[in-house]
């Protein structure tokens, strides 16, 4: 894959306080990443210095080998809390963000009508701004960062305002936009994150502290147990007292590190049948997003 954009030991400071430090990574067009970290991690920092809106300290932002792109031309921004001139309508506010990111005058009226169709918005672009809803702003905000076609798209929070039905609906218009562009959103919600993400970028205190692909950091954190659920406390008990591993027992569930004990499924299927044990269950279990989560960007 191309690089779209490559960060260079990026960092902001404000005053003694480090915003953001050293970070660096790459996005490959046409894929989608995930900024991940808790509240004060950097994530905004970031987004706006990727956007232009605030100027590193330090560091380098390449967008195809150049240092100083055609930024509003060339990228799509929606805040975490997008703001709106009440009294116009949707269809003049994404034309007029249109015409701003360089559409030509005569184009921006189509373009910010068909893009306010794509997001659901289409019978309500000539309504006040003033009078939409949380979720109706959260859409307008998607058009006006995408109605220019943008081949990078940086979106902050995108869904974490939104009511259950609301944010499933913005998450299946990203989902399409993934065909088109480039995506890099942050957000804390890590069930998005599983959902569409090619690589994820995990921020604590300003730094970056591991970015990969979903799998590859599943490989790298996965800690996988063998988990056995028995019929009853005794035969769990039994088994803990046999296994010539070292496993942990809650009642009626016993659990062995497999890495740790170097041991896999078939071996412990095998003495289970051995000593004719009775089992509800046997699974592997590896550790999920949100325990990768507080592994990485929680703990010191």
């Amino acid at each position: 894959m191309t690089n779209l954009l490559q960060v260079n030991s990026l960092s902001k400071t404000y005053g003694t306080h480090r915003a953001a430090h050293d970070i660096t990574f790459e996005l490959a067009e046409g894929t989608s990443t995930a900024l991940i970290g808790p509240n004060g991690a950097g994530k905004t920092t970031t987004l706006s210095m990727l956007a232009g809106l605030v100027t590193p300290t330090s560091g380098s932002i390449l967008f195809r080998g150049q240092p100083k792109p055609d930024i509003r031309a060339s990228i799509g921004y929606l805040p975490q809390y997008p703001k709106f001139f009440p009294w116009m309508s949707a269809l003049e506010f994404t034309e007029m963000a249109a015409i701003l990111s360089g559409v030509e005058k005569r184009q921006a009226l189509i373009e910010a009508k068909k893009t306010l169709e794509f997001v659901g918005l289409g019978d309500a672009m000539k309504k006040r701004v003033g009078t939409f809803s949380g979720g109706m702003k959260q859409r307008l905000g998607l058009a006006q960062a995408i109605v220019h076609e943008p081949e990078l798209l940086l979106l902050d929070e995108p869904v974490s305002a939104l009511d259950p039905v609301g944010r499933r609906q913005v998450m299946n218009l990203l989902k399409e936009l993934q065909q088109k562009t480039t995506i890099l959103y942050s957000t804390h919600i890590l069930n998005d994150a599983e959902e569409m993400t090619d690589q994820l970028l995990f921020l604590r205190k300003g730094i970056l502290v591991e970015n990969g692909s979903l799998d590859d950091i599943r490989k790298k954190y996965a800690n996988p147990r063998i988990l056995i659920d028995f019929e009853s406390n005794e035969e769990a008990e039994k088994f803990k007292e046999l296994s010539p591993w070292t496993a942990e027992r809650e009642k009626k569930q016993v659990a062995i590190d497999a890495v740790k004990e170097g041991v896999g499924t078939p071996e412990v299927l095998a003495l289970l049948n051995a000593e004719n044990l009775t089992i509800r269950k046997v699974e592997l279990q590896t550790a999920s997003l949100e325990d990768i989560f507080m592994k990485v960007v929680m703990e010191e």
